[in-house]
């Protein structure tokens, strides 16, 4: 950690970004004072809408011309607010450079990863094109790119969510930039890609003498990863501290909430131990200001004692031997699941993780009969699904629902949820209309959503609600059976304690059994019974959920776990390397 005794290289006072519109102007940044140190790195923390991103882009007046910027952002001293265009284009990508959220979205798709990086060093650094493919090759070679020489010349549809962002890293650092700004860098990735893009930042932090702005939404980054925190709500600083300190010792109630919301790997609490704190928003009608409220809701009075089932009693799905397979371009076959064996009690939640490709997705699907089985049993109640035609199969649809990662792509947006819930029951015989009607407004109540909602539309809800409505849409038909696939990965982390509060209040007041499907073994820890764990289409562990974190047995396993973030896991100048040594 340096010094910031020195000058700060970025010194940001009292910013302010208001957003003019038809209808008004929001004030999104409100006096926002901060600064960052050469080979500092300060993460700026809070959840979606806080202002995180419109700062980050702020810092290189990229906003839109609806916005109004005032203050001052002092980088060496310059007041980047007041620089005339030019000026401003000699930093932006040279001195200052930033990594996005979503590298598919940032990254051209009509040209090579190659092209796009020496595009870079060509434009600040005037490199001739022999001389800035072989600064290209050595980028992605600095960022473990696995055999640069081939992959240079690929598109970004041709690599992995990892390796894109490796992509991004390479382009942000290829002029060596002294502030390096990375907006959620990490977001949506497996845990063990995670740990390597941000061990791999770290080192090139210390390389290239770097300051680094690190915006995330996950408290359990920032414990290991930064030397300073500084907390945003609603546009605000709330809080600003040493990692270590606010981490242990947080001072401002909205962040005492981020990390009571917070599952990371120094907390060991199961379900039916107690339930997550929420952060509750709340808007004023009249001024418009927003505030929080802090809940922790009890555990209820009536445990449910037999949540995961009757010893002797037959379970409630079991799946023997089943292989799911894809045909190849190439020709051959992939086995996508590979002979899987497993059962689930009435009552139980299942943990299922792995990383991308392992495995999960197409298990669930085969399961839901989505997708075929190659062969295999799928006994559901003693029934075997896997051989049933879709005639036969129809009464088992609703005994088994879904409810997908992404909310907003499985929702209908020319349905309004009413449309959507209602066409549910009528597909699964419902022919009473005031019955479904009944159904509809049980269910949405049940799930916390207020009776108006039905008659909105998907794009009218955030991102929380939107899941929500499809836990609702999985229920309607009253299941056994629910998979859930990822349902949290992409919530902010006190909506994310609202979910999962509610699913542990529905599978307790109904009785349901969960198939929960993750990349974050935090969340498991917290919401399972039992685990499993899959690798390359095969479950290569099973266990009870403490065994499984306390003593893995499988080196892949243990591979998932040391990849975690751990609050007390304070990054040394020794590990760093060595993560970034392994990260091919």
């Amino acid at each position: 950690m340096s010094s910031v005794a020195q000058p700060p290289l970025l010194d940001v006072q009292h910013l302010n970004v208001r957003f003019r519109s038809r209808s008004g102007s929001h004030h999104a940044v409100k006096n926002l004072v901060f600064s960052i140190a050469q080979g500092e790195t300060l993460a700026l923390v809070g959840e979606s809408g806080c202002g995180k991103s419109t700062t980050a882009l702020a810092l290189l007046r990229l906003l839109g011309p609806e916005a109004e910027l005032s203050g001052r952002i002092l980088f060496d001293g310059r007041n980047i607010v007041d620089l005339p265009l030019p000026q401003l284009r000699s930093i932006r990508g040279y001195q200052i450079s930033m990594i996005f959220q979503e590298p598919m979205t940032s990254l051209n798709p009509v040209h090579t990863i190659g092209s796009q990086i020496a595009e870079t060093l060509r434009l600040h650094q005037g490199l001739s094109k022999e001389a800035a493919r072989k600064r290209t090759l050595e980028m992605l070679d600095l960022v473990k790119i696995p055999e640069p020489q081939r992959r240079i010349d690929d598109y970004p549809h041709n690599l992995s969510g990892g390796q894109r962002q490796r992509v991004m890293i390479a382009m942000a650092v290829a002029c060596q930039p002294r502030l390096l700004i990375a907006d959620e860098p990490t977001t949506a990735l497996d845990v063990t890609v995670q740990a390597r893009i941000l061990a791999l930042l770290d080192q090139l932090r210390r390389d290239l003498s770097m300051g680094l702005l690190l915006i995330t939404h996950d408290l359990g980054v920032v414990s290991q990863w930064a030397d300073r925190v500084l907390v945003m709500f609603d546009g605000e600083k709330v809080e600003q501290a040493p990692a270590p300190q606010l981490f242990h010792h947080p001072q401002h109630p909205y962040a005492q909430g981020l990390l009571g919301a917070s599952l990371h790997a120094d907390k060991d609490v199961h379900y039916t131990q107690a339930r997550l704190p929420e952060i509750h928003r709340l808007v004023d009608q009249i001024s418009g200001e927003r505030s929080f409220n802090l809940i922790t809701p009890e555990l209820p009075t009536r445990q449910n004692a037999s949540h995961v089932g009757d010893a002797g009693a037959p379970p409630l799905l079991r799946v023997q031997a089943l292989h799911t397979t894809y045909r190849k371009r190439e020709g051959g076959v992939f086995h996508a699941v590979d002979g899987v064996s497993f059962e689930i009690a009435k009552g139980e939640t299942l943990g299922l993780v792995g990383e991308s490709g392992c495995g999960k997705s197409s298990l669930s699907r085969t399961l839901l009969k989505l997708i075929p089985a190659a062969s295999g049993q799928i006994l559901f109640e003693g029934v075997d699904l896997a051989p049933l035609a879709e005639k036969q199969l129809k009464p088992w649809r609703k005994r088994i629902q879904m409810v997908f990662q992404d909310p907003y792509a499985s929702l209908n947006p020319r349905r309004s949820v009413f449309d959507t819930l209602d066409a549910v029951l009528a597909v699964h015989g419902e022919k009473d209309r005031q019955q479904r009607r009944r159904r509809i407004a049980q269910t949405l109540d049940r799930v916390g959503l207020p009776g108006a909602a039905a008659s909105r539309f998907p794009h009218e809800f955030s991102g929380g609600q939107r899941q929500r409505i499809g836990i609702a849409r999985a229920l309607i038909v009253r299941p056994s059976l629910v998979i859930l696939d990822e349902p949290v990965s992409a919530l902010d982390v006190s909506i994310q304690a609202q979910i999962l509060n509610l699913l542990v209040e529905l599978k307790e007041d109904f009785g349901l059994s969960y198939l929960f499907i993750s990349h974050d073994l935090s969340v498991v820890r917290y919401i399972a019974d039992r685990v499993l764990v899959m690798h390359q289409g095969k479950i290569v562990e099973e266990g009870d959920r403490q065994q499984i974190w306390e003593a893995p047995q499988h080196p892949y396993t243990q591979t998932l776990i040391a990849a975690v973030p751990h609050p007390d896991a304070r990054r040394a100048n020794d590990e760093a390397p060595e993560l970034v040594r392994n990260a091919a």
